[in-house]
């Protein structure tokens, strides 16, 4: 049945070839005009994995707590202090240029100019809280005794290491971004890191004056930036494979052919994703490049399959067709299950990583109409004599004669040392690779090198300051139920706050907890006040009339509670958002609530993780944990499925998937020796290794299963089809590895960290296809002799 249906596939593809391409032609161009309306489109909410508890309680919360979509904003004397008179007119600037940026939610602007930094002081009369800098004081009015003032209020107000650094060289600016405006729309991040420099950074740095910017919009927009020089890369890499392709074969109709077919699947990717209403995210950039490289995988293999029909004395129409017969199933069969790969990446809950799955699966399914129809059918139109591929085959023999020393792995004893390397290797790649660190493993924007300006403004604040660029949110959170006494009266639980309290001295020795600032530490802050600055006033009030009134003069400042008391938040300040830094901290989260419950007599609150930035982190980072180990099981059931639906034997699943499962082991150990973390940028990288490693396995034993057919025993089989297609599939590994490599040269740390490891992984399949694959099938052979003779796939020639 399968040969009727492939046959009926050659006869009408052959048969209208010319209405074939004319209508693939007209589909390109007709993708090609939707493909160019195709814009970068990146957003904070994208990253977020809805559904997950973490993400649900920073949305119940947001308008409550400090917004994890946040711009940091320092402005540092390059000399001397902030507090001189032009220091402080620079920071007035910068201040007003922050509040008439647009989506920024301007209330919740906060510098030593806004009316919202206050100076809590105790007087006679008790607790008082005033402006920082008096509503009075305008710019052009400063002189040195107005700044001394200034600077004497900032130290009293306790803003020294939160608004203004530990040495006073240097003033923050915090804003938050509202990313849909009212009308539904979204920020264009790349375009509003245009505006951040153009309208802060190049208006207000000067020669005496530093300005540094950092957050979520800032660091996107720099990979945004850094994302669009792929471009390069890619031209680099296509020029690296033409030239590699033309060395190969020796003829430029071939070498453009299947470079012209898989950019004819670029262009209908991108097409298609403009249709769907998707945009092209930055991390995601290097996605259709990648699924470019498959393309030109399966070209090269095309290309090989036809010359050597030539070399048999076909005409160039008959190696055509000869060609899409015999390599349909397999190349098929290895982009459906490249395919399967990137479709279980939408397992993971977060939009981001299902538009790359989507982008992905686009491509990998229009490969599967231009490289294994397109290029055959584009071919067959070629003029080709037997003398140049006579001549290519005697090249390609005096290329491949040391693979008849590799094919002797084929031989018993041979393969049994073979296997015992491979077993041996395997189990140091399990043992060495465990642990690998699912998330970041770097400060700062890990996606970016240490030397790149995001960066160098990230490490300059957060050595600095004592708040710290990432934070982790715990909310407290009243289990009254609305309506009722309890919910009534929840400003006077005094329980709460003594909970809150006997938590944040839990957590503040713990290692990568900078600072802590708590609902609890204010009320403490302003019972001392209220007490004529007595020190052993400091602590929660246990009156609960008390409480419930310094809790009623908290409520007017956002960040840390609700009016209504319904809930209270603890910021846990960061010294950075490594993974093993958040899972530390989360951790000892977990642990204070198993030992403290709070749900004992009287208190009636529960702990919530989590909102800030490490929070939102800390939930993306648990969703790929989580989803890593079903993905890739769903990816090898897919592969196991595939393989015994077209050979129907249990040997050609083994042969096929055990030499893979060791390439994906050692790719892990590989990842933790590089210090790359499992991340949404890397992850796809390793489901593509799975999909273009089993590649290779493929047409090896695609052209195992026909020589057996033919009668031949299983050595001689194998060292045929190492012969046949050895020499293709490595000149194919090494030139996209070659050209992946170049990546390592990127301005983005995430992308030469992507182009090493892909490189490795397209090296490591191809040796263990050329490998482990004969060995595992001899001795399988040998232990599970066939009682029935093998039929051949397809129709394979």
């Amino acid at each position: 049945m399968l040969n009727r249906w492939v046959g009926g596939l050659e006869r009408f593809f052959f048969l209208y070839r010319r209405a074939t391409l004319g209508l693939l032609l007209a589909l390109t161009a007709l993708m090609a005009f939707f493909a160019l309306q195709l814009r970068m489109d990146a957003g904070f909410e994208k990253q977020m994995p809805s559904d997950h508890p973490y993400i649900q309680t920073f949305q119940k919360y947001r308008a409550d707590v400090l917004g994890a979509n946040r711009l940091n904003i320092v402005v540092k004397a390059r000399q001397g202090s902030i507090f001189t008179v032009a220091g402080l007119q620079k920071l007035y600037e910068v201040t007003q240029g922050v509040v008439f940026l647009p989506s920024i939610e301007r209330l919740g602007v906060q510098s030593l100019w806004t009316p919202n930094s206050f100076v809590n002081e105790i007087t006679e009369e008790g607790f008082r809280a005033d402006p920082l800098i008096d509503g009075t004081i305008s710019p052009g009015q400063l002189d040195e005794a107005t700044v001394k003032k200034i600077r004497e209020a900032t130290a009293r107000g306790g803003f020294i290491g939160t608004l203004v650094s530990r040495d006073e060289s240097s003033a923050m600016v915090t804003a938050e971004i509202i990313e849909y405006d009212r009308e539904g729309k979204k920020v264009d991040y790349v375009a509003y890191n245009r505006v951040l420099e153009a309208q802060i950074r190049q208006k207000f740095e000067d020669a005496n004056f530093e300005v540094q910017i950092i957050g979520f919009a800032k660091q996107i927009g720099d990979i945004a930036d850094g994302a669009s020089a792929v471009l390069e890369f890619c031209v680099i890499a296509l020029l690296l494979t033409a030239a590699a392709v033309y060395w190969y074969c020796h003829s430029l109709r071939f070498t453009l052919l299947p470079i012209a077919c898989s950019l004819t699947s670029l262009v209908w990717q991108f097409g298609a994703l403009h249709l769907l209403g998707y945009g092209l995210d930055p991390l995601g950039v290097l996605v259709p490049f990648l699924v470019f490289a498959i393309g030109v995988s399966h070209g090269v293999q095309q290309i090989n399959f036809i010359v050597r029909e030539i070399s048999h004395g076909k005409s160039c129409y008959e190696a055509c067709r000869g060609s899409f017969t015999g390599l349909l199933i397999p190349g098929t069969l290895a982009l459906v299950t490249a395919f399967v790969s990137f479709v279980t990446l939408v397992m993971i809950p977060i939009p981001m990583v299902r538009e790359l799955a989507i982008t992905a699966s686009l491509g990998v399914a229009f490969k599967i109409i231009t490289n294994l129809v397109m290029l055959p059918v584009a071919a067959s139109f070629f003029n080709v004599s037997k003398a140049y591929a006579d001549r290519a085959m005697l090249k390609r023999e005096a290329r491949s004669g040391w693979l008849r020393t590799l094919a002797r792995v084929a031989e018993p004893r041979n393969a049994a040392v073979c296997l015992l390397v491979v077993g041996a290797i395997f189990a140091v790649a399990v043992v060495e690779g465990h642990g690998r660190v699912v998330g970041t493993t770097q400060p700062g924007a890990p996606e970016l090198r240490p030397e790149a300006r995001f960066n160098r403004d990230a490490v300059s604040i957060s050595s600095n300051f004592d708040t710290g660029l990432d934070w982790l949110t715990v909310v407290f959170e009243s289990t009254a139920k609305e309506g009722s006494p309890e919910a009534a009266s929840l400003c006077e639980n005094v329980n709460l706050g003594l909970y809150q309290d006997r938590f944040t001295w839990a957590l503040q020795p713990v290692q990568g907890v900078l600072s802590v600032s708590s609902f609890s530490g204010q009320m403490r802050l302003y019972n001392e006040g209220y007490n004529e600055g007595n020190p052993k006033m400091s602590v929660v009030p246990i009156d609960a009339g008390n409480y419930a009134a310094l809790a009623t003069e908290i409520g007017r400042i956002r960040g840390t509670m609700r009016k209504d008391c319904s809930m209270t938040a603890v910021h846990l300040f960061l010294t950075d958002h490594k993974a093993s830094t958040i899972n530390r901290v989360i951790a000892a989260v977990e642990a204070f609530k198993k030992a403290n419950p709070g749900d004992g007599p009287g208190e009636g609150v529960q702990i919530r993780l989590a909102s800030g930035n490490a929070g939102v982190l800390a939930a993306i980072n648990d969703e790929v944990e989580k989803s890593e180990l079903p993905m890739m099981l769903y990816v090898y059931a897919a592969i196991v499925i595939l393989v015994f639906l077209v050979y129907r034997d249990f040997r050609a699943v083994l042969a096929c998937c055990l030499p893979l499962t060791v390439g994906t082991f050692i790719g892990y150990w590989f990842m933790k020796e590089l210090d790359i973390g499992l991340t949404v940028a890397t992850l796809p990288v390793m489901v593509l290794a799975v999909g273009i490693g089993v590649d290779y396995a493929f047409y090896i034993y695609n052209r195992l299963q026909l020589h057996l057919s033919h009668g031949q025993p299983i050595v001689k089989a194998l060292e045929h089809s190492i012969l046949e297609v050895g020499t293709a599939t490595i000149f194919t590994a090494i030139t996209l590895a070659v050209g992946v490599a170049t990546w390592s040269f990127s301005e983005l740390k995430f992308q030469a960290d992507m182009g090493k490891l892909l490189a490795f992984m397209f090296m490591v399949n191809m040796v263990m296809a050329m490998t482990a694959l004969p060995a595992f099938a001899v001795w399988l052979e040998r232990l599970f002799p066939r009682k029935k003779p093998v039929k051949a796939p397809g129709l394979a020639h």
